[in-house]
């Protein structure tokens, strides 16, 4: 598979709420309560305490920059006094992170995944060229001369 197909693959499960491993059981049992492990590849989510912890900056990320974007684009395309913008702003900013948390966990579950398919694959791909090279040195190895 390209890197292509894998990012929309990647992306397609963290926005469906998918096992980022194998993207067919749901991350989530309720609305805030998340599963322990994947039924079908036994992915564990929550490997840790505090596993979870970068999730809520990419939370608070993304609804700071919803914020502040929709608060100066009504500030420069509307006439509105900055208490009215404060009043269609500020509900936004309360119900947003509510919503968006099952989505910014899933998303960083998905890059964690990734990140350690590709540190599993690292060492053996060094470990294939460190053997190689031990083979290579052992065949072209100089002889030594007696004096």
């Amino acid at each position: 598979m390209s890197d292509g197909g894998a990012v929309a693959t990647s992306l397609s499960r963290a926005l469906r709420l998918r096992c980022p491993r194998c993207g067919e059981t749901p991350l989530f049992r309720g609305w805030f309560s998340m599963a322990e492990a994947c039924v079908l590849c036994g992915l564990r989510f929550e490997r840790a305490q505090g596993y979870f912890v970068g999730a809520i900056y990419v939370n608070y990320a993304v609804t700071a920059v919803l914020a502040l974007g929709l608060f100066f684009l009504l500030w420069g395309l509307t006439a509105l006094s900055t208490a009215a913008e404060l009043a269609l702003v500020v509900p936004l900013v309360i119900v947003f992170p509510l919503w968006f948390f099952r989505y910014s966990r899933s998303l960083l579950a998905r890059a964690r995944v990734a990140d350690q398919s590709r540190a599993v694959r690292r060492p053996r791909l060094i470990a294939t060229a460190s053997l190689a090279v031990l083979r290579w040195r052992r065949r072209w190895r100089p002889t030594r001369r007696s004096r």
